[in-house]
């Protein structure tokens, strides 16, 4: 059975996740088992393509072989299945993480996995989960290695596309390792549409010499986007240097971005190149920009159209070749009405103007996005395994979330460390349990969401809750998409036709 549907699966076109999930699918019903996941091999992480019988967060975290000793010995098993029985004392990667179970400790819990090459190189690794003794027998081992071919050639059909973003992701890490940051923070997770379609456009982008001006709220993750592009453009090579316009000091804006000659200025004891110079060939990355001084807006503007900077003291100008990325939280339009920020700079750096989506327009990224930052967690703290409960999850996704990403991560960093003190056993399975304690986030929920209404009001029947919660979620993005209903749909990730549907049955139609 299983054989078939790849082969056949192998002959029409489908999109390269919607393949992979529908492997794995069948995996999870060949084997009987309870969770299939499919991680791919990028740089020291191992991370999840597609998943089944895993909570959706899953697909948000990523798996570091040395913290995972039975990933690492399925990786370095060659041509054979590595089987862990309920027994085993190894402890499992998905422990907590099945959809089964809300975080609790496995009574019985069997574990088979084998690794995936391509080009006789290591791809990553498929993995399977049960919760019942005996479900990864020997024949069943026997099955899965006379599959592998075919599993291979499976992922092989989606490798283009996943090697070419695997491809410019570890040039984005690579970039990020030489800046001394830390890898895991230079990917930008998500797998909704409007995330999807931002990257589109931005990959479209990077590739041409015009000015970035990305917009967005604070902790948008405008520094990953503005990372992202210089990486896919032609100055992937160059250095990308940043400069936070809201850090520099007024008397020292000029010398930091244009230098300084010596004697230029009390203290200026020797000649110093400013940030244009140290980005030259390559991309200089102005965040907030809205925050430079008028005064030295007159000089970035001649810096732009001219390709010269004049250092601080200086006679002569100097040449430079320089891509322009700006960021800002600010309406620079209305910032040029009011007179604090120059009309012909605006017009200079938006040439191609990028809105960076606020986390509440995420959907399920919200998700992805907690996973991501659970996992980091828990190799933080020691825990054998973090996660949400399925009320968090609920918090998480109705949460508008005003700090956007940023706020998220500190949020769920916050949640485990009160989670580890109601519950010091290290070794335990945690779960997150939404209490206000833990998550801190109901306070500050806007009035269109059930947060905001008496303390009281919460203790209603489960399903009027659920109806009234995606209520607020289609009414929240219909106003977003100027009541556009098909965008709506897009944005929510569901069908149509079912939104329709639900929204009829809501009494919104």
């Amino acid at each position: 059975m299983m054989n078939e549907f790849l082969v056949a699966d192998l002959a029409v076109e489908l999109p390269d996740l919607l393949r992979l999930e529908r492997l794995v699918k069948t995996l999870k019903a060949e084997f009987q088992c309870g969770a299939v996941a499919l991680l791919k091999l990028e740089g020291e992480v191992l991370k999840p393509l597609a998943v089944t019988g895993l909570v959706k967060e899953t697909l948000g975290r990523r798996f570091l072989p040395a913290q995972h000793p039975r990933l690492a010995a399925i990786l370095t098993s060659e041509h054979q299945p590595v089987c862990f029985e309920h027994s085993s004392a190894l402890p499992d990667p998905y422990d907590g993480l099945l959809d089964q179970i809300e975080g609790q400790p496995l009574p019985v819990h069997d574990c088979m996995g084998m690794r995936l090459e391509q080009d006789g190189k290591v791809w990553g690794v498929i993995t399977f989960d049960s919760l019942l003794p005996g479900t990864f027998s020997t024949s069943a081992q026997s099955t899965l290695k006379q599959q592998k071919l075919l599993l291979e050639a499976a992922v092989r059909t989606t490798r283009l596309e996943i090697e070419n973003r695997s491809l410019r992701q570890s040039r984005i890490n690579a970039a990020v390792r030489q800046e001394g940051s830390a890898t895991e923070d230079a990917e930008i997770v998500g797998r909704s549409q409007v995330l999807q379609q931002l990257l589109g456009e931005l990959d479209t982008v990077a590739d041409s010499e015009l000015p970035v001006l990305l917009l967005g709220e604070t902790g948008v993750g405008k520094e990953l986007f503005a990372r992202r592009l210089h990486q896919h453009s032609r100055r992937a090579n160059k250095p990308l240097i940043h400069v936070n316009c809201a850090a520099l000091p007024e008397s020292l804006a000029e010398s930091e971005l244009f230098g300084h000659v010596k004697g230029a200025f009390s203290g200026a004891h020797q000649e110093r190149a400013g940030k244009f110079e140290a980005a030259n060939g390559g991309t200089l990355f102005l965040d907030e920009v809205g925050e430079l001084p008028l005064a030295v807006q007159a000089k970035l503007l001649r810096a732009l159209q001219n390709g010269e900077i004049q250092r601080l003291g200086a006679d002569k100008p100097r040449k430079v070749d320089v891509r322009i990325i700006a960021a800002t939280n600010r309406q620079l339009k209305d910032s040029v009405k009011q007179g604090d920020f120059r009309a012909d700079l605006y017009h200079r750096l938006s040439v191609y103007p990028v809105p960076i989506p606020p986390l509440r327009e995420r959907g399920n990224d919200v998700l992805l996005l907690a996973g991501h930052f659970l996992e980091q967690n828990r190799a933080r703290l020691g825990l054998r395994s973090l996660r949400l409960s399925t009320e968090a999850e609920s918090a998480l996704l109705a949460y508008q979330w005003p700090g956007n990403i940023r706020e998220l991560e500190h949020v769920i960093s916050r949640a485990a460390i009160k989670c580890l003190g109601r519950n010091p056993a290290r070794g335990d399975i945690s779960t997150l349990v939404p209490e206000l304690m833990d998550l801190d986030i109901e306070h500050s929920r806007p009035t269109t969401h059930i947060g905001d209404t008496q303390p009281g009001s919460l203790l209603m029947p489960l399903k009027t809750l659920l109806d009234q919660t995606q209520r607020n979620a289609i009414q929240a993005a219909l106003d977003t998409n100027g009541q556009n209903w098909a965008q709506t749909a897009k944005l929510l990730e569901v069908d149509p036709s079912n939104l329709h549907k639900l929204a009829k049955r809501l009494g919104m139609k």
